[in-house]
């Protein structure tokens, strides 16, 4: 699954998020922010917390596309003219979030360059990661990308900081994430933590030496 990455919010810094307007509201852990195929009219920026976003096609299960985080936007695609949400907005912490109205944001891509050319950056690392995240399900291992999943909720890049908490979920969200079954997830973190990659406390913490489970990769 694509993360949204730290890299990728670097690339723009709108601070606390007023230049861009809108209302900001405090959204408890797991609570839905939008549903696949509502009306798509309204954009968002991620001040304090986590969203991860799902697709469902054809009647199967969601598949988790997104995991985003503080600088992150979603919702985007609305200023492109589509009608409805392509995806399920829920958040992994709690969180707060600025919602922005569709005509708001264009005006201020009309406006003002800095805008637009943060938001063209956003959209073109969204391109990148989301290319990333296909290579990943057709190349890596359920073990490997439960590996990538733990990384990316850590915020741990390639030379991370160790002893990062991550999120608390279920073994029934990982298992979602990574597209497998619960029993495996435990099977997974158990192994994790018996090579040191992961430790079990009031939640868990993932070391940068998870990455070793990716192997080469």
């Amino acid at each position: 699954m694509k993360r949204k990455s730290q890299n990728a919010s670097h690339l723009w810094d709108f601070s606390s998020g007023v230049d861009l307007g809108g209302e900001v509201s405090s959204y408890r852990q797991m609570q839905n922010i939008y549903t696949q195929g509502e009306p798509a009219e309204t954009l968002f920026y991620i001040q304090k917390g986590g969203v991860r976003l799902s697709t469902r096609r054809n009647n199967r299960p969601a598949a988790v596309t997104a995991i985003l985080g503080a600088g992150d936007f979603f919702g985007e695609l609305c200023l492109a003219d589509y009608p409805l949400r392509m995806s399920t907005a829920v958040t992994m912490t709690a969180s707060s979030i600025r919602t922005i109205k569709k005509e708001k944001m264009l005006q201020l891509i009309r406006t003002k360059n800095k805008t637009l050319r943060c938001l063209v950056s956003h959209l073109l690392c969204n391109i990148k990661n989301y290319r990333d995240h296909v290579a990943d399900l057709l190349t890596s291992s359920a073990e490997q990308r439960l590996a990538h999943v733990l990384l990316r909720l850590a915020r741990l890049g390639k030379n991370g900081r160790t002893g990062v908490k991550m999120p608390h979920l279920t073994d029934a969200v990982l298992a979602e994430m990574v597209g497998t079954t619960r029993s495996r997830i435990n099977a997974f973190m158990n192994r994790f933590r018996k090579q040191g990659f992961i430790s079990y406390g009031e939640r868990v913490e993932v070391h940068a030496s998870l990455r070793k489970a990716l192997g080469s990769r």
